[in-house]
């Protein structure tokens, strides 16, 4: 055992160890290292130029940061497999070990694939874009940016709803903001004691007399239902989308306050009860 210890803390030994093994490896380590920091460095710079250059065309934003996340993947690839190679690494038999390990992976995470598929076909068929207000999936809400698996969305209260891509592009997907006008559909009931032509004339003034209210196509006042309590209008103006919201809830008041000073009533649920009062026992006939 002395002898052993003796040859192992032995200069020449220990000169052999730091020649054959502790200075290779710690050279290989520190290049390594080196060129996985500096191909970090370049990547920023290279993605930050791309970027640049994409800004400068009319290439929808959404569309750019798509590109970008697997352009920033494929190049960190690249620079994790160089480093490898600088430790010695057999990068060949690496790639094809990485190969067979994603393709085990790929049927494993099925849905994963499918949601990088269904982000692709999004970014290229852009059903919609960055800022536009739509409805995917059951969620309502501005569309904002779009990544390799999902789609981050904020909806109108301010929170943030990320959606996988694969439901959004398999589903109906509403787009609120991609035409340049809307149709503002509303229903006002009057009782049928109301005068029905003078209720039509009002509703007909407040929409054409609101300048946000588009005059082609023209906008529509009819009568649509004899319901059960009321007599229901429909009242179908036409705008710009950025003005939906406003004159629909404009039009709400306007109507409210008017149908109230021209003596129009407007219906609201309500039960009639009838009580038929059984005569006392004294008035009932005796025996």
């Amino acid at each position: 055992m002395d002898e052993l210890f003796q040859n192992f803390f032995d200069p020449s030994t220990i000169e052999g160890l730091q020649n054959d093994y502790i200075v290779p490896w710690a050279i290989n380590i520190v290049m390594a290292l080196a060129v996985f920091i500096i191909g970090r460095l370049v990547i920023s710079i290279i993605l930050a130029v791309i970027n640049k250059l994409l800004g400068k065309t009319k290439m929808d934003s959404m569309l750019v940061n798509f590109v970008m996340s697997i352009m920033y993947a494929l190049l960190l690839l690249f620079v994790i497999v160089a480093s490898l190679d600088q430790l010695g690494v057999n990068t060949s038999s690496l790639i094809a070990l990485v190969g067979a390990a994603g393709l085990a992976i790929g049927l494993s995470l099925q849905d994963s694939l499918k949601n990088f598929a269904a982000g692709v076909m999004l970014v290229v068929f852009r059903p919609f874009r960055e800022g536009e207000f739509v409805e995917v999936n059951g969620i309502s809400g501005t569309a904002e940016r779009i990544t390799i698996f999902n789609t981050i969305m904020r909806t109108g209260d301010g929170r943030e709803v990320t959606i996988p891509n694969g439901p959004i592009y398999g589903n109906v997907i509403t787009n609120f903001s991609r035409r340049d006008t809307r149709r503002v559909d509303m229903v006002f009931g009057i009782g049928y004691d109301s005068d029905l032509l003078k209720a039509k004339a009002i509703l007909k003034e407040i929409v054409e007399t609101d300048e946000r209210v588009l005059s082609d196509p023209a906008p529509l006042v009819a009568v649509q239902e004899l319901a059960d309590s009321s007599v229901n209008f429909v009242v179908r103006p036409w705008a710009k989308t950025s003005d939906y919201w406003d004159v629909y809830r404009d039009t709400m008041e306007k109507v409210k306050l008017r149908f109230d000073a021209e003596g129009i009533s407007i219906p609201f649920p309500q039960m009639d009860v009838h009580l038929i009062k059984e005569e006392s026992a004294a008035n009932s006939p005796k025996d």
